[in-house]
């Protein structure tokens, strides 16, 4: 009985870690923020920012909490931990993300730090946990709960910077964020997860299960049918800006499928569930720069096919390297939005240097605001140092707090597995049926346990 009150004492570190953020969240909230003006009469009788930006902005929050969650449920031992921490780094980045956006954007400018609080910062909010989660693939049932909450917390400073570099200073477009949102995740999380090390026990349990795979295709039907509302929802509606967003997104999106199956048919001889959950999405990452701009249905054909297939080849290839060269990739980020964010930054940069008059005619700026004072060619320039800083600021800020954070902390100490941080119903029935068959994470194919489940 004393060792079991033991093991269930309350964790200290994790509870002080996030009580102590909550406060300085909670702080910066009652100091620099507020409300439009209820007393100003134009202010008081309209909708707001509501029926603009609340619909898209919704699909944005599905695929945040079951989008990403469900796709990262398929290790067989570790769903409570998929969905709960992903909750968990939500609610944290939507927080913390408005907070280091304004700071950093106010300070950088030299006005005084202070938010008119709108729906477009929940969306921004949304978006910064967008890179925390895709940084929390590479590491997912590696970290414990106090080392996510620090995690967040430093990635989310080195996400604010670079964006306001981007958006500020290199005026670089990324109406999608497949720079400032998917390549920083990736390389941020790639680089943290060096610092953490190679797991090197527990090995049998990163592995899925037939049931696990199916239910990870929730998580990748979700975020495929929302991502022109991530694309978009920030676009323009003047000059059939957020019209582009989701026809470009809606037709890289089917061709990253159709590519995703025909590369897993190829090289697995059958169709790998792992490729088809994250290669059918990289189309959405990849034409996210150039989305909204004039770069014709054929090239969004073209980027989806790439990035597709760029995808899947990551996934038999490139992961097992990576994995051997200590960058272990535990849901294989860089395959889903690393490269296909790179992608992504390229075509932006190459759509920008090609961008003229007779495209956008005189609405150029309203697109490209730099091109007030630049030529095409310097634009497409511009987009490209967008996309470099970025890989450089995700690396160096994922050293840089994942050396600071395993120093300071814990490692988790059973992998893959909920049985650390949860309360598991009948875990050890659970752990002992599926001991026999799972089918490892990087896709290949092994005896399945249908016929054991039925039994159940």
């Amino acid at each position: 009985m004393e060792s079991e009150k033991e093991e269930h004492k309350p964790n200290y570190p994790f509870l002080l870690s996030l009580a102590f953020v909550e406060v300085i969240v909670f702080l910066f909230f009652a100091i620099a923020v507020d409300y439009a003006d209820a007393t100003d009469a134009e202010d008081a009788t309209s909708l707001g920012s509501v029926s603009k930006y609340y619909a898209m902005y919704q699909d944005v929050h599905i695929m945040i909490f079951i989008g990403f969650g469900f796709l990262m449920i398929f290790l067989r031992k570790n769903a409570f931990s998929a969905l709960g921490h992903t909750l968990l780094i939500g609610c944290l980045s939507i927080q913390l993300g408005i907070m280091w956006i304004n700071i950093f954007h106010d300070f950088f400018q030299g006005h005084e730090i202070h938010l008119h609080l709108e729906i477009p910062d929940l969306v921004k909010g949304d978006f910064a946990a967008g890179a925390t989660l895709i940084s929390f693939g590479a590491v997912l049932g590696r970290v414990t709960p106090t080392q996510i909450i620090w995690m967040v917390f430093f990635e989310l400073i080195f996400y604010s910077i670079n964006e306001y570099i981007g958006v500020e200073e290199f005026k670089a477009v990324d109406m999608g964020g497949s720079m400032y949102v998917h390549t920083f995740g990736a390389y941020f999380g790639l680089a943290f997860s060096w610092m953490v090390g190679v797991p090197c026990k527990n090995e049998e349990d990163e592995a899925s299960v037939y049931h696990s795979d199916a239910l990870a295709m929730i998580g990748t039907i979700f975020l495929w049918c929302f991502w022109p509302s991530f694309n978009g929802v920030l676009a323009g509606e003047n000059f059939h800006q957020q019209e582009r967003v989701v026809i470009n997104t809606v037709i890289a999106l089917t061709c990253s499928a159709i590519s995703a199956f025909f590369f897993s048919h190829l090289t697995c001889g059958k169709f790998d569930m792992v490729h088809i959950q994250n290669a059918s999405l990289a189309g959405g990452v990849a034409i996210g720069s150039s989305s909204d701009l004039v770069v014709g249905p054929h090239m969004a054909i073209i980027t989806g096919l790439i990035a597709g297939g760029a995808s899947t080849l990551g996934y038999v290839y490139l992961t097992p390297k990576l994995n051997r060269w200590g960058i272990y990739d535990v849901c294989g980020i860089h395959n889903l939005h690393g490269m296909p964010g790179v992608i992504g930054g390229i075509g932006g940069a190459i759509s920008a240097a090609s961008a003229t008059g007779d495209k956008y005619g005189e609405n150029i700026e309203e697109v490209f605001a730099g091109r007030a004072h630049r030529t095409a060619g310097q634009q497409g320039l511009f987009q490209f140092w967008a996309l470099l800083v970025t890989m450089a600021m995700a690396i160096f800020g994922g050293l840089f707090s994942g050396l600071l954070i395993t120093y300071l902390s814990e490692e988790k100490k059973t992998t893959f597995s909920d049985e650390d941080d949860w309360e598991v119903p009948l875990v050890e029935f659970v752990s002992t049926y599926f001991e026999e068959k799972p089918k490892h994470k990087t896709g290949n194919v092994q005896e399945n346990i249908i016929n054991s489940q039925n039994e159940i």
